[in-house]
């Protein structure tokens, strides 16, 4: 029986809330889990690495908060919101919490959330003999070192391949004829 998964997406712009959100529905995932290591079955993938690094302080920071024993006397909005919307007590989620923050700081390289290059590249890897990759591929960000390796790869075809020849010859004379 495979159980069905949720997919979201979330697009708002800068300063709507969006990191509360996704911390908040992340917290809720892991705290729900009948999983051993419940953070190791989510793909939460973000943009950059300030934000994944946010993600990830948050994440930690609201299941310190979680797990200190004076959750229970004093108000926090994520805490509330959370108990509400799993309809929980918040003792159970505290205990959880505690549980987690444990499992979570003892098995730190497993919780990942990740960039979406970063997933890329390790799904790529993953899967480099089946692709016909060299097990030690490099990704190469040096734009200008991409391109200028692209040029020299499509000229060496120039003379060998009749259409590219053709196409370079006519893209030649027309940056002649502008005076480019």
């Amino acid at each position: 029986l495979v159980n069905a998964s949720t997919f979201n997406i979330y697009n708002a712009s800068a300063g709507s809330g969006k990191t509360f959100t996704l911390v908040k529905d992340y917290l809720k995932i892991v705290l729900t889990s009948k999983e051993f290591l419940p953070h190791r079955h989510i793909l939460a993938i973000t943009f950059t690495n300030k934000a994944v690094d946010e993600m990830k302080t948050r994440v930690i920071e609201a299941l310190m908060t979680f797990a200190a024993p004076s959750i229970l006397t004093k108000s926090d909005a994520l805490f509330e919101q959370v108990v509400k919307e799993l309809d929980r007590s918040p003792k159970e989620i505290h205990h959880k919490s505690n549980q987690l923050l444990s499992k979570i700081l003892h098995n730190y390289a497993a919780f990942d959330i990740s960039t979406i290059d970063k997933f890329t590249q390790k799904l790529i890897r993953t899967f480099a003999f089946d692709l016909k990759l060299p097990m030690n591929f490099e990704v190469e960000l040096d734009t200008d070192f991409l391109l200028k390796k692209a040029v020299s790869r499509l000229l060496s075809k120039a003379g060998k391949n009749k259409e590219l020849t053709k196409v370079l010859v006519e893209f030649a004379i027309e940056k002649a004829d502008d005076d480019k």
